[in-house]
């Protein structure tokens, strides 16, 4: 595959900026249809984004002979039935996260693509971005020794009542839509991020409850990570708190860490040298950098950026938080 021309399935506001934009500002790559149930709506899209086809079917867009490539951009409970047909015509797919609504349903993916021979990648956009490979160098480097504890906090102050009538929320904090709330849509990101920097899970527990009833999906979540080099990980995602957090500390032998994973504060290094900052700016399509990578990768010039396993991990983990009791 020389070039690759996308066929993105949903083009919801997460597109506008973060993804959509990109797929046609890397070298070898396109977005030449979208597909959205609406068709007036679909047909704005792909006016304002130079889009040439637009469609409100999905098999129709997956078997448009000129795609190649589909990205699927749906909340997560259509996950597995867009990409077990994208797979099964033979087209490689870059799938959102979540992965799917639980890990049950992520392994069908992943045993799906595996039978029929074709790629998937997880959209863990996080792990291509500049900020979190400078983090990930420091770690492979030693800049803290040997990594022991990663410990990460993430509290929000309550959705005021505005928000809740949302349609781009209310489907958030729907879990037979998202999988369970804001926790699903935002901790695979930072999940994901501690399989990048410290590999395979060998434990994990956790609890969750819903403390404000405000909507139907847990609010607040605690959960325990043991990775298979002993590195151990503590996470409180609460989504009624006084005031906001988005801090992860990790601890070594030698000094530790301190960096955000949304507000993307400078990442401080603290040894007994001293302390050493280091900042990026802001990405104009924070989905770029994994989307080249991607696209490389279809093109079998690298390695999976985020394979499908990585994706069944965080799921694995975040069912284990929730206690969700899913048959496998």
């Amino acid at each position: 595959m020389k070039q690759i021309n996308w066929g993105m399935i949903g083009a919801g506001d997460v597109t506008e900026v973060k993804s959509g934009p990109a797929f046609s500002k890397i070298p070898g790559s396109r977005l030449v249809a979208v597909m959205r149930r609406d068709p007036a709506k679909v047909a704005d899209y792909a006016r304002r984004h130079d889009v040439s086809r637009s469609y409100t079917s999905a098999d129709e867009l997956i078997n448009d002979p000129g795609v190649n490539a589909i990205y699927i951009a749906t909340p997560p409970d259509t996950h597995e039935q867009y990409t077990l047909a994208a797979l099964a015509a033979g087209k490689p797919v870059y799938v959102e996260k979540p992965m799917a609504l639980h890990a049950q349903s992520a392994r069908r993916m992943q045993q799906a693509a595996e039978q029929a021979g074709v790629k998937l990648a997880v959209a863990h956009y996080r792990r291509e971005q500049p900020y979190f490979r400078k983090i990930k160098e420091l770690l492979d480097s030693g800049s803290i020794g040997s990594p022991l504890l990663a410990s990460l906090q993430f509290h929000q102050r309550p959705l005021p009542a505005e928000a809740l009538r949302q349609p781009k929320m209310q489907w958030r904090l729907n879990p037979s839509l998202s999988g369970g709330g804001l926790f699903h849509d935002l901790a695979p990101h930072q999940l994901d991020l501690m399989l990048y920097f410290f590999g395979d899970v060998q434990r994990q527990a956790g609890l969750a409850c819903n403390q404000g009833e405000a909507y139907e999906a847990d609010d607040a979540v605690s959960g325990q990570l043991q990775f298979s080099n002993n590195v151990l990980f503590t996470g409180s995602w609460i989504f009624n708190a006084a005031s906001e957090t988005d801090r992860c500390v990790i601890t070594g032998t030698s000094g530790k860490l301190d960096f955000s994973v949304f507000s993307q504060e400078p990442v401080s290094l603290h040894t007994g040298s001293g302390t050493e900052t280091f900042s990026f700016p802001s990405l104009e399509h924070v989905q770029q950098p994994m989307i080249e990578a991607v696209v490389a990768y279809f093109r079998s010039e690298r390695e999976n950026p985020c394979p499908a396993d990585a994706g069944v991990a965080v799921l694995d983990a975040m069912d284990s938080f929730t206690c969700k009791q899913i048959n496998r």
